[in-house]
Parts: structure tokens; sequence; C-alpha cells
């Protein structure tokens, strides 16, 4: 994260500004344009801080250590704590501070300590950037859910503010939960949360500004006649959460908004109609449901063009546009999505391709990324995607760091025009002002099974850009059977190859290849002569990355 703060009316005695960082403010930008051939790798081999340690910590094995406890289940939220797959509650590594120091990202945002999950009610209100998000104030463990919040003029320097809403009332006394804000016509803003209750009951409640000129929107005041909404009959009281910002309904003055449940296995997202967000009515049916895919959180619905490349207010509607409904599986913390139509007037979204529908299809991230949510930003009018990332850090080494999580950056989000099934994301322009002096550009001919080392001077951040062009005539003259069904997850990573792949870059390298992160392409193509290209990272050797790698193909 950036540390270059803004300090409104010279009043720094109120707020805290974020600490110094040496060489944060900028970031070197590194360039590749490569000729590649089937079946090639690029190894990029430097080091993203200049701490880095070449010995490895001392692995230790401790069979009597237990595995560390659910945090969140038992609330009805999905579980908060990581949990390896091959058991690394077992296996721990004597990390000293100073190994964790340099683990501290650069310009994602994150708090200053502790932790902090689910990005919320993100909005644009007179001049500045807001963003709250879940956190605890008293450890770097889930719990005590309180609201944070943190104000920024260009999505990248941010300045931390005191906590919007905190858990004391009985409807919230055990967590002010995800929620999402509303911008009225006349500027007024709602902002609806779940909160869980004193009998661990997932309830909808409202809050709103109390003084809506402030720009800094400090001061927020709970609907004194909280909760407005409460589970429906037939829908568990530990699911029901996470309500999305509303959008205008076919009647004059009506709004709709939708929150996410299940209903058996089956993921669903309920609809409600409200004219003053303080009484509600749930609607026939539901906005859309898929089975198998289990519970639904933090759900988001909102319009995309498919003629232009402006973001949409989430009430647009009309020709020319699609929608798209996401959500969060609470059974695999992985966030999908799918674009469809929407009828507002039977208050139905349809998907565009039912094998690529809600939950079984298009995620919007293959790597650690929940919870996302999107605003409309009218400053710029374009679509803004947040996303939390849980890292995969021990409850023992978050401790020891003291914090724990960290919020993507920014994303604008658009249709993509060429596949029109698929959305497309890129960090937003902003970025670009950490980028300081001239690129490091090299360009090279790779052949197959060769290795291109670029070294570069040592830096804070490093950004990468790397392009690859196959060649046309080798591509169209093979055909691999055996990998029309690749898959990130199930291919066995970057070591699996094949005659289309992988190619790539890897990051944080060691010079024996011993620890290394690949981020690479696969072309798969079957006989039908359609190739299709995955975009994967491999995490099975890796070491902590921070920084951004943009890839084309």
């Amino acid at each position: 994260m950036a540390t270059q703060c803004y300090d409104p009316e010279n009043s720094a005695s109120r707020y805290t500004l974020l600490p110094d960082q040496p060489d944060s403010g900028h970031r070197k930008s590194l360039k590749i344009i490569s000729g590649i051939f089937l079946s090639v790798f690029l190894l990029l081999s430097v080091a993203f801080f200049p701490i880095l340690n070449n010995q490895s910590p001392d692995l230790q094995i401790d069979s009597r250590s237990p595995a560390p406890p659910s945090r969140g289940v038992s609330q009805g939220v999905s579980d908060k704590t990581f949990r390896d797959v091959a058991g690394a509650s077992h296996v721990s590594y004597a990390w000293s501070n100073a190994m964790l120091s340099w683990q501290r990202t650069a310009y994602h945002f994150q708090p200053q300590k502790n932790w902090m999950n689910d990005p919320n009610g993100p909005l644009y209100h007179k001049g500045w950037y807001h963003l709250f998000y879940q956190y605890n104030p008293d450890s770097a463990i889930w719990g005590n859910i309180t609201w944070g919040h943190a104000v920024s003029k260009d999505l990248i320097h941010w300045l931390y503010l005191p906590f919007a809403m905190v858990p004391d009332q009985w409807y919230d006394i055990n967590g002010v939960w995800t929620g999402s804000a509303t911008i009225l016509p006349d500027g007024q803003i709602m902002m609806l949360y779940t909160g869980d209750t004193d009998d661990y009951v997932q309830v909808q409640n409202l809050a709103y500004p109390a003084n809506l000129s402030d720009p800094l929107l400090l001061d927020w005041v709970k609907f004194k006649g909280n909760p407005v909404l409460v589970p429906p009959p037939g829908i568990g009281v530990k699911d029901f959460r996470d309500p999305t910002t509303a959008w205008t309904g076919p009647q004059n003055g009506q709004w709709l908004l939708t929150i996410g449940s299940k209903i058996g296995k089956t993921g669903v997202a309920l609809v409600y109609e409200t004219s003053n967000f303080t009484s509600f009515k749930l609607l026939d049916g539901v906005l859309h449901a898929v089975p198998g895919t289990g519970m639904w959180e933090c759900v988001d619905f909102y319009p995309v063009s498919t003629k232009k490349t402006n973001g949409l207010d989430t009430s647009y509607n009309g020709p020319g546009v699609k929608h798209v409904l996401k959500a969060s599986l609470d059974d695999n913390k992985q966030d999908h999505y799918a674009i469809g139509t929407y009828d507002l007037g039977k208050n139905k979204w349809t998907p565009d391709n039912p094998e690529l529908d809600c939950g079984i299809g298009l995620r919007l991230d293959y790597g650690k990324y929940y919870a996302s949510k999107t605003f409309y930003d009218p400053k710029k009018e374009r679509r803004v995607l947040w996303g939390w990332i849980g890292e995969t850090d021990s409850e023992s080494a978050d401790l020891q760091k003291g914090w724990a999580s960290v919020q993507s950056i920014p994303r604008t989000v658009l249709y993509d025009k060429k596949t029109g099934t698929h959305l497309l994301q890129w960090p937003v322009e902003e970025i670009e002002s950490l980028r300081v002096g001239d690129p490091t550009v090299k360009q090279v001919d790779l052949q197959p099974g060769s290795i291109e080392l670029l070294r570069v001077d040592s830096a804070a951040e490093l950004d990468i850009e790397a392009s690859f062009e196959v060649d046309k005539v080798a591509l169209q003259g093979i055909i691999e059977a055996d990998h029309v069904g690749f898959s990130c997850s199930t291919s066995g990573g970057a070591a699996s190859r094949g005659i289309l792949g992988p190619f790539g870059v890897i990051v944080i390298a060691d010079q024996t290849l011993s620890e290394l992160t690949p981020v690479y392409f696969y072309i798969s193509k079957g006989a039908d002569g359609r190739a299709e290209t995955h975009f994967c990272a491999d995490q099975t050797r890796f070491a902590f990355l921070s920084g951004t790698i943009n890839l084309s193909l």
C-alpha cells in the first residue's frame, strides 16, 4: 500500500496516517516482449524485496500440535482459518520477525495491524473513495468483527479513519458483518449490513451517515428500528446474509435487492422490495438458484454494457446491457460469476450459457480471492471491483507478524465483447502513478525447452508486463486430445508439460529452482480445432509474492 496520505483540513491529530515505508511510493516497471514457440518457459528470477533471506527457515515437525480451531463456522459464516489440505497444521517454520516483516505489502490496502476480511460498502462521496472492511481491532485472527473505514482520493493512497460501526447492539453484538451501500437520487446513503444477534441469528440492519455533508462520513447512525429483515420461513437462521446494493424496480419509488442463502444444497439469491429501506417484502421465487453450489455469500449483481467501454450504475437496464451475477461459495471459498439476461418485470435472471452458470462455471479469480464486491464510480464512469485476499499463513505466523489479509488491487470490470461470456478485469488506471523511471525492456526468441534468465536491479516493488506471441502456423497444425479437459486446479501445476505449454514467467525463484512461483499460460486444443487458453499460477513450491504481473497472449 502506498504511503502518501491525505490530511484534510490539516486535522492530522484526529486521524491515523499510514506509516512510512522506504521506496513504497514508486515501483519499477519491467516489460518483456517475447516470441514464444510451443512448450517453452520463460524464467524470470528476481528479488522483489532487497531483504530476502537466502537461507530457508528451519522446518519443524510437531505431531502434538493440534489443528487450529474453526473460526466463524459456529456463527454461520465461512471458516476464517486457513487449512492446508496437506496437513500444514502439523508443520511449522521458525519464522523470525525479520523474515515476516518484508511480507507486509506496499500498495495493496491493509490495516495497520490485526485481522481483515471482506470489503464492505465501497462508494464515492464528495471527492473521496470510501472503503469499509471487516476488521478485528483486538487480534490478527477472526473475531469481534467491526467495520473499519478508510478513504482515498485515488484508490491507491489511503487514510485510516475511526471505526464506522462496532458490535454494540443486540442485533449485531456478535459481529457487524458484510453489507453494501445504495445511493439514492437525493444523495442519501443507505447502508444495509448483516448483524449477528445475541442469539446468533443473521439479520439485516440499516445504517446511514449522521452528516451527509461530511465528505469523510465519519459518523454513522444505526436505525432505531433494526433489524429491518429477519430470516424468512424455510431459510436457516445462519443462512441469511450479505445484502447487495439495491437497484430501482419497475414501479415508481421501488427498490430491489438480493441476499444470499441456500435451500438444502441449492445456492439461492432471494429478492426483496422496499420503498424506504426500513420495511421490506420478500418477492415470490428467487432471482436465481443453482443446485449443488451450497450457501451463497456476498452475492453481487450489476449491469455491464455490451457496446460501450464504460461502467454502468447498478440500476441501469435496457438494450445493450447484460447482467452479472456473482456468488461467493461457502463450500469451496471461491468467487464464481456468470453473465446473463435480467427480466426486471419477472424478477428473474437467466444465464446466457447454462454450462457456465453461477457456481459451476467461471471464477473471478483463480488464486486466493474471496468475498468480492463492486461499486459504480460516477467520477470516472467505471465499475470497480474489490476482493479479499486471505493469504495462506498459519495463525501462529499471523499472530507473530501482527496482521492478516490484504485487499486486492482494485480493478475495473468490463464485458468481454470477444467471448460474450467473460468479464475483462484490469487494475485501475491510478496504479500507473506508482511507476517511476524508464522500464526495462527485453525481447527474446525462445525455443522449446529454453529458459531465459532476466536480471534486474533490486526494487521495493516490481511490476512485470509480459506479452507472448505463439507461432500461428504451428498452432493450427497441432491437436492435443489428451489435454482437452485441461484445468489449472487439476493439471498438476507447471511441471506438467504438454505440446502447447506451459509458458509464462517464474517469480521469486532461487538459483536451484527449488523454490519458485510459476505464473503461466496453457493452450488446450482438441480434435475440433478449438483452442482454449488457460491462465494459471502454481503455488506448490511458492515463495511470498507481492506485486503485479500482467500477461497477455
